[in-house]
């Protein structure tokens, strides 16, 4: 373990997390992932060491058998992930979310029903907000819910769905009309339902279909879906909170966190490109000599170290305003929008440090190179980080009189 990326303050429980799943990490991914991600294998002996670990219950409280964790010691935990593999990050993150939002904003029986389940890792969570046409503009949402009776039928097709062939719980957004009147601005005739499903792919339950894997440049392993509903039937008590118009408000919320933890994944690996790198300059001789010897080389490794230390330290200070109680919206969009685009940049000076091998697929970086553009568009693109960030900092200093 290096010098960068090290976070003060931690407590002797969050130190033990970490060093644990960084054990983890060093003996059980970054050997595979490679070979795995090459395969576009899903990692399930590594997802069942992390069930095993009590990862999927980190921010789960005591009550419901989770360990009660704070976002910070998650997010920590999802850089060492992220670190080893990318897309394992994403296996956890989705679920994660949904297990927030349903902490947040579930009702009593849901949170009963739900949480002690997903802490233990046997039911695993994955949400759904994006449509095939509308990209980052969720107020535009077409998928619907109707009540009938003591239940919703949902209509719609979504997009972009991480885990959404090995996930058994859906958090969905749809627009819902019923006690809104005409002209009611659209983010608040929206609701999140909480959906139930067999894994797999195919008509996974009547009305719900999962087609099959998208097929990506990269973040490969996990599975990227669309998901159809034509008539499924959700009971009425599966409306997250139990109350409809809440659901913008509700997955925001997740996003939020979510922002935090991409936050995380860029922190993750641009760490572990930078370790690629630094290790690769001083193994491969030019000129008589180390390539870590040559100026041009070393201008390179110091603009790297600094970028991932200053993704580290604007990760953990969003994670720790949360934490705090406060609004993070503007630090979380700062440090997703920061680590993301140092990420890529990071990851690219590793591969030019490794010359023509970086583009060899027996090299890991071969594989980091096209995992890091995943990022700049993961939880909103970066343009939309750059318009969350610029209406907040002119709420913030708003010019008086």
């Amino acid at each position: 373990m290096g010098r960068l990326a090290q976070t003060d303050g931690l407590t002797d429980v969050q130190q033990e997390i970490l060093s644990t799943v960084r054990d983890f990490v060093d003996k059980e991914i970054i050997p595979v992932a490679t070979d795995l991600e090459h395969r576009d294998e899903y990692p399930a002996q590594i997802v069942e060491g992390l069930k095993d670990l009590g990862v999927f219950g980190l921010m789960i409280p005591e009550e419901y058998g989770g360990l009660g964790e704070s976002l910070l010691t998650y997010a920590l935990c999802v850089e060492e992930i992220a670190r080893g593999w990318m897309s394992v990050s994403g296996i956890i993150n989705t679920h994660f979310i949904v297990a927030y939002m349903l902490k947040q904003h579930g009702t009593q029986e849901q949170k009963d029903y739900f949480l002690p389940k997903m802490a233990a890792g046997e039911i695993r969570g994955a949400f759904s907000m994006s449509e095939p046409g509308l990209g980052s503009d969720v107020s535009a949402i077409t998928s619907k819910g109707v009540r009938d009776g003591d239940a919703y039928i949902l209509n719609g097709q979504k997009m972009w769905l991480t885990n959404g062939g090995t996930s058994t719980l859906v958090a969905v957004l749809c627009r819902t009309d019923e006690g809104h009147p005409e002209g009611t601005a659209p983010h608040k005739s929206m609701t999140t339902f909480l959906i139930e499903k067999e894994p797999g792919f195919g008509e996974v339950k009547p009305g719900l279909t999962i087609p099959g894997k998208i097929d990506k440049m990269g973040y490969k392993g996990v599975d990227t879906t669309e998901l159809i509903m034509d008539g499924l039937r959700v009971p009425a008590d599966r409306v997250l909170g139990g109350v409809t118009g809440r659901g913008f408000y509700q997955m925001m919320d997740g996003v939020e966190v979510g922002r935090v933890n991409v936050a995380a994944r860029g922190c993750g690996v641009a760490q572990r490109a930078f370790e690629l790198g630094v290790a690769y300059a001083q193994q491969r001789q030019t000129f008589g000599k180390p390539i870590a010897q040559h100026q041009a080389i070393q201008f390179k490794l110091a603009e790297m170290g600094t970028k991932v230390e200053a993704a580290h330290a604007m990760m953990v200070n969003a994670a720790r305003k949360k934490d705090s109680g406060r609004r993070n919206d503007l630090e979380a969009g700062m440090a997703k929008y920061l680590a993301s685009e140092y990420c890529k940049e990071v990851v690219e000076d590793a591969f030019r440090i490794h010359g023509g091998y970086g583009f060899s697929k027996e090299y890991e970086i071969e594989r980091l190179y096209r995992e890091a553009p995943m990022l700049l568009i993961g939880e909103g693109t970066a343009e939309i980080q750059k318009m969350i960030i610029g209406r907040r900092l002119l709420e913030e200093y708003r010019i008086q009189g």
